[in-house]
């Protein structure tokens, strides 16, 4: 199983790219990623330094770790150049870089329900950070949990903040925002979001009244939401239950496979890491790259087969093999059975459901 030259026609990869999504939507990162030079920064240089580059954030198919990003930003703090980084990113991203989460919040009937729903998919977009409502408290209080740093702390609230006073056409009013840390400059947070800000504090997040939490949303839809949410359950129930380094691994291979190219060193490469540390913290988790590779290839061979656009020769390539016979003998492990035997058994359950549909209509 040694990787080769991608030789498929862009009739295969055009099709196939489509065929897995990336575990998490990283639209919303690439969206914030592009408005780097809108502050003054060199976005080409911030991206050599986690080993991307700049067709990474303008190809929607290409695949972009959360681990990757945070040495984007963490490489444009390094600089100083702009102050409150995190507030201006939220302030500059607009609604509907992530369409499923952020329209299913702004489709909400009320600022309560609309961040019940932040809470419980924000692990759509970002798996590493928690968001909790507590609504126990008086007044309520949404926490922002296992951030990795001020600055996932910062627009977490932020994002979280001026995206629900937009919705409400700017009558929600924060009680008080509340930082662990000391933010660059704590008047510019206190008048962009509209409240007092609590620096030093036991928590992270930002609190707002009982009453506030009833507050309609302008473009509430119950209906729209609910459809969303359904949507959104099934992406959910997909996602590993961690936000872990194998999640990471796993949307990085997703994106990758389609290419044929899932080598060790050009994973590592897109997570800003060297082969020898994701090794050792895959290790520590008790698994490793070849496994979590294998099991990619497994799941990216039954959507490919399950559909018959694809011919068996191109699915090998897509898959990385450079000979018939190391795919037939990989497919037949995972499988207990050849490719056409699978592919065959494919067809008949297509044709026995399609006779199904017409005694159905009929009846």
């Amino acid at each position: 199983m040694t990787p080769h030259d991608n030789r498929m026609t862009p009739r295969a990869t055009a099709r196939s790219t489509r065929s897995i999504p990336e575990a998490h939507d990283t639209r919303e990162v690439r969206g914030m990623l592009r408005v780097l030079p809108q502050l003054g920064y060199d976005l080409d240089a911030l991206l050599a330094r986690a080993g991307l580059k700049r067709e990474d954030v303008e190809n929607p198919e290409a695949n972009i770790s959360p681990s990757a990003c945070a040495a984007v930003f963490a490489a444009a703090r390094e600089q100083q150049q702009v102050r409150n980084l995190a507030l201006q990113l939220a302030v500059r991203t607009p609604i509907g870089v992530t369409p499923l989460l952020d329209y299913m919040i702004v489709s909400s009937n009320t600022v309560g329900e609309g961040l019940h729903r932040l809470a419980r998919f924000l692990r759509l977009v970002n798996p590493r950070i928690r968001l909790a409502v507590d609504e126990a408290s008086n007044p309520v209080r949404v926490v922002v949990e296992r951030a990795h740093g001020a600055f996932e702390v910062e627009l977490t609230v932020s994002l979280s903040v001026l995206r629900l006073k937009r919705e409400t056409g700017g009558r929600l009013q924060p009680l008080h925002a509340s930082f662990k840390h000391e933010p660059d400059d704590i008047v510019e947070y206190s008048t962009v979001l509209g409240c007092p800000i609590r620096v030093r504090a036991s928590w992270d997040g930002w609190a707002l009244s009982k009453t506030a939490m009833t507050l309609p949303l302008e473009r509430g839809e119950p209906a729209l939401a609910i459809w969303l949410e359904r949507q959104a359950n099934d992406v959910l129930a997909r996602l590993p239950a961690d936000g872990d380094i194998r999640d990471e691994v796993r949307s990085a291979l997703s994106s990758q496979i389609t290419t044929g190219d899932v080598r060790l060193g050009v994973i590592a490469r897109r997570m800003a890491t060297t082969p020898r540390t994701l090794q050792r913290r895959l290790s520590r988790v008790g698994t490793s790259f070849e496994t979590l590779c294998d099991d990619a290839r497994k799941q990216a061979a039954y959507t490919y087969l399950s559909d018959t656009t694809l011919t068996i020769a191109e699915v090998t390539y897509l898959l990385g093999y450079s000979e018939p016979t190391a795919f037939h003998r990989a497919f037949r492990r995972w499988y207990g059975a050849t490719p056409q035997t699978f592919r065959a058994r494919f067809a008949r359950t297509d044709v026995l459901a399609e006779r199904q549909r017409r005694t159905t209509n009929r009846a």
